[in-house]
């Protein structure tokens, strides 16, 4: 957000940056969604929901873990909310007490830590490597494992990395928290639908359904069907720790807005042709990008599994350049001397790192790659 405002506000001194900060969709929300929200306004929808949310909306999510995830919930198992950040947000605030410890792999996403921090948590950061890929050791895992250990956050399509835990090193972690009754589990699955790993997609529960009870899988609109505005999250699991969000929802924001919640019953409830074509498109740009970037001396960039952003190393670009200690002054000087925008990747937990966003039009992409190997040449 700091970067984007920073980008912004030389845009709006005449300057011209390419901003590959915003973790958006640069896509349009499909028309058969935006016209059955205008059919709900229409017909005077437009008062308030249940807190946690219409029932036609629940069925729809109750629907789609069936059908797209072979889960099966009942509809006091699910909550709407404003937004996934809304419900992981609510989640941690019922569930973390003070002084409870909250395992999460880097890197993650930059809310995380904060919102552990807010609940009276304590963040224990499980390190990976990007030569490794950022796989999670599961014996490093079990040794930060402690009494206190409350829960452990997974975000699968991995924002910042692009990184997709397969059935595979899903089932080694399940076997490492399946020993463990007090631990919880967070499963962010927000980039289920932005995926290209030859596995199809599979969350935590789909290859450990015995962690059921203690599982929260956390997901949205927002991503997949352009819909960041509309501010649509939902969450499914245990039904006394839904009762507790919706509670706690009930005395802050109480429910999400009746028209967004008629336009993700939409977006659930019919098929979406938008999605392969934007699937398709993140993947053109994707595979553009990191053949490029890899181009530059000192830079690595590894293909991803999903999600809209890379996330290359410029470990090696830092070290051989004087002027450049860190990530954060190698963010600020793309943007002063590139005029292209990135995050750097310490806001994600790992250092020497840049996340580039690849939601935007592959002309600004194509102009972008061209100043970074200009800049770093």
């Amino acid at each position: 957000m700091a970067l984007t405002s920073k980008a912004n506000e030389l845009k709006s001194k005449g300057e011209d940056i390419i901003v590959l900060t915003v973790g958006e969709p640069d896509f349009d929300t499909p028309n058969y969604i935006k016209n059955d929200a205008k059919k709900a306004i229409d017909s005077g929808f437009t008062k308030y929901t249940a807190v946690d949310g219409t029932a036609d909306l629940k069925k729809a999510i109750i629907n789609k873990f069936k059908t797209e995830n072979n889960l099966d919930y009942k509809i006091d198992e699910i909550i709407v909310s404003a937004g996934c950040k809304q419900s992981i947000f609510n989640f941690l605030q019922v569930v973390i007490d003070d002084g409870d410890e909250v395992i999460i792999p880097q890197p993650y996403w930059v809310s995380y830590a904060d919102m552990v921090k807010y609940s009276g948590g304590k963040p224990i950061m499980l390190s990976t490597n990007y030569k490794n890929n950022f796989s999670i050791d599961t014996n490093k895992l079990e040794s930060l494992i402690t009494d206190n250990t409350k829960l452990f956050m997974i975000n699968s399509p991995n924002n910042p990395s692009g990184k997709y835990y397969d059935s595979k090193s899903l089932k080694d972690i399940s076997d490492v928290l399946i020993r463990y009754n007090n631990i919880h589990i967070s499963s962010d699955d927000i980039y289920e639908h932005i995926h290209w790993n030859s596995e199809k997609f599979h969350n935590i529960l789909n290859v450990c359904p015995e962690l059921r009870d203690r599982t929260m899988i956390l997901n949205g609109v927002s991503k997949a069907y352009s819909m960041t505005g509309w501010r649509i999250g939902y969450a499914a699991g245990n039904a006394e720790i839904i009762k507790k969000m919706k509670t706690l929802q009930s005395q802050s924001t109480s429910c999400a807005s009746s028209i967004s919640q008629a336009a993700a019953c939409s977006a659930l409830t019919n098929i979406c042709n938008e999605l392969p074509v934007m699937n398709n498109e993140y993947k053109k740009r994707h595979d553009y990008v990191v053949s490029e970037l890899n181009k530059i001396h000192g830079v690595e960039c590894k293909p991803t599994d999903g999600t809209f952003y890379v996330f290359p190393s410029f470990k090696d670009f830092i070290a051989k350049n004087e002027n450049i200690s860190n990530d954060t002054e190698l963010a600020l000087y793309i943007l002063e001397k590139a005029k292209v925008a990135v995050v750097p990747g310490s806001a994600f937990g790992i250092e020497d790192h840049v996340r580039i966003s690849i939601a935007i039009d592959m002309e600004s992409l194509k102009k972008a790659m061209h100043r970074l190997n200009k800049l770093c040449s």
